[in-house]
């Protein structure tokens, strides 16, 4: 530690799932006490196993649970943490929540409330960056009040605009909209969604610029004005707005660019005071230009992928600049090695339109070997509740290069079993199998123009019998235990195959 500042002992995990898994990980290591919260739906979540202290928050809405503010601080004092991480997600980016941190003596784990406020609100950011000549996507420069003010602001810029929420972000309130006719439906639902995720429904309106790459910069500032970036993230491919995979680094970009983007991102975090892990979020079109976009005011989903390329534990990084200490790592000692891809596991039912599916977990294997990571918040025999993001887990893959990370990517997804509950991974696999996408062809309508008629491939006749034959020797202990090898074979005989029980087990 640096002299005259003082570790973090104590931290109240203010999140739930894989990345509350992930912060406590990087807790342990630094010999911080961990305090997870949980609804009552989540009492037997893996982050409430891990942690040293659990606290039920409330009911499973979130809430009265998550999101409650009052409850989170609370706890905080009753069980004497120095900190709260937020993790993403819920409260992370939510100024109020930061400022009450701090009032009652508590170091909120991200920036500090004044920053907060600022490039949290999107509009608000929008303004700062344009009076410090950043390049922007044109649009409003104030949320937006009535329908006439969005009206006459996709006037101006011309159609297709798209509605975003002023506060938050991962795709929460966000809608595409190409004429008159459709505006006033989509402020609406935009605004409720913002409202549900976020709290607060202030949405805005912007040109939508078509067939553009979202690229992302990592980015660390301590409490002494020093800024550094550890390199981009190529974000495109998404659904619904939600990235699903991401890699770096970008094929999109050579050195030059790189340094420009990079460059620019640092000026944008020190522009608004910006303390902590954060991304600064670029579109860049078909002509090499970018915009600024947002700053995503915490640690971010695909964090994993910069940290294998660069070797930085990003979360780390968090509580060190959060004790106050000084940065030690220096712009030109920071370098990318390979490439990395993620890939994230939802609880989706990829044949009813990717509709969220909850349900019991029967079996859960995860991919292993050479340059794989799982960040995951599930077990087998877990229930997965209706009530939260469906995110599951990341698979995370590195390579000496791309097409080795490609490579490696699609055998873990072929290797990761998830038997209960229907899950993505055929969808992933089909993706990073496609030609575009080895070529390096992503762009934020991939999905659309690549997978519109996607459909799930039956005949995984192999992984079955696998995932069979791994669920049949799991059932073995409890029905043997103590049995005759011949009584033993009589139960196995009577016993149903999984893909009997489960269902449909080639959209597992």
């Amino acid at each position: 530690m640096g002299e005259g500042t003082k570790m973090i002992k104590k931290v109240l995990i203010a999140n739930r799932g894989e990345i509350a898994v992930r912060v406590i990980r990087t807790c342990k290591e630094l010999d911080i006490k961990t305090v997870a919260v949980y609804s009552t739906i989540d009492k037997e979540s893996l982050h409430t196993q891990i942690a040293d202290e659990s606290v039920c928050i409330g009911n499973p809405p979130a809430v009265e649970s998550y999101l409650n503010m009052d409850l989170l601080i609370e706890t905080a004092k009753k069980t004497g943490v120095d900190a709260i991480h937020p993790g993403y997600g819920f409260l992370a980016e939510n100024s109020q929540f930061a400022k009450k941190c701090e009032s009652a003596g508590i170091i909120f784990v991200g920036p500090n409330s004044k920053a907060l406020a600022l490039v949290g609100d999107k509009v608000e950011c929008r303004k700062t960056m344009q009076k410090h000549n950043i390049p922007l996507i044109p649009g409003m420069q104030s949320i937006g009040g009535n329908i006439k003010e969005f009206k006459e602001m996709a006037k101006k810029v011309g159609y297709p605009v798209l509605i975003k929420a002023a506060l938050g972000g991962g795709g929460k309130g966000m809608r595409i909209v190409k004429n008159e006719k459709e505006l006033e439906r989509a402020v609406a639902a935009g605004r409720r969604e913002a409202k549900s995720a976020f709290g607060n429904e202030s949405v805005y309106l912007e040109k939508y610029i078509e067939k553009p790459r979202h690229i992302e910069f990592q980015v660390l500032a301590d409490n002494f004005g020093n800024v550094i970036h550890i390199f981009e993230r190529e974000c495109s491919i998404q659904r619904r707005y939600q990235k699903i995979i991401e890699e770096t680094p970008s094929t999109a970009l050579n050195d030059k660019l790189r340094k420009k983007m990079g460059e620019t991102a640092k000026k944008i975090i020190k522009t608004t005071g910006y303390t902590n892990a954060g991304t600064v979020e670029f579109l860049l079109d078909k002509n090499k230009n970018f915009y600024f976009l947002e700053v995503n005011a915490r640690i971010q989903v695909e964090h994993p992928i910069t940290e294998l390329v660069t070797g930085v534990d990003l979360v780390k990084q968090q509580f060190l600049i959060a004790s106050g200490e000084k940065l030690t790592l220096k712009q030109e000692d920071i370098f990318q090695r390979g490439h990395s891809i993620e890939a994230r596991i939802y609880a989706e039912d990829t044949e009813s339109d990717f509709l969220p599916c909850p349900g019991k977990i029967h079996l859960l294997k995860e991919p292993q070997g050479p340059g794989i990571r799982v960040d995951s918040g599930i077990y087998s025999g877990w229930e997965v509740p209706t009530h939260y993001d469906p995110i599951l887990s990341k698979l995370i893959v590195w390579g000496e290069n791309r097409e080795v990370a490609i490579k490696r990517i699609e055998q873990a997804l072929k290797n990761y079993i998830i038997l209960g509950i229907k899950t993505p991974i055929p969808f992933l696999i089909d993706i990073v199998r496609h030609p575009q996408f080895v070529k390096g062809e992503t762009y934020t309508n991939f999905i659309s123009q690549n997978m519109e008629d996607w459909k799930p491939n039956r005949e995984l006749l192999d992984t079955a019998l696998i995932a069979g034959a791994i669920h049949l020797q799991t059932r073995l202990p409890s029905v043997g235990q103590g049995m005759p090898q011949r009584v033993i074979s009589q139960e196995v005989a009577k016993s149903s195959s999984p893909w009997l029980e489960l269902g449909d087990w080639s959209n597992t």
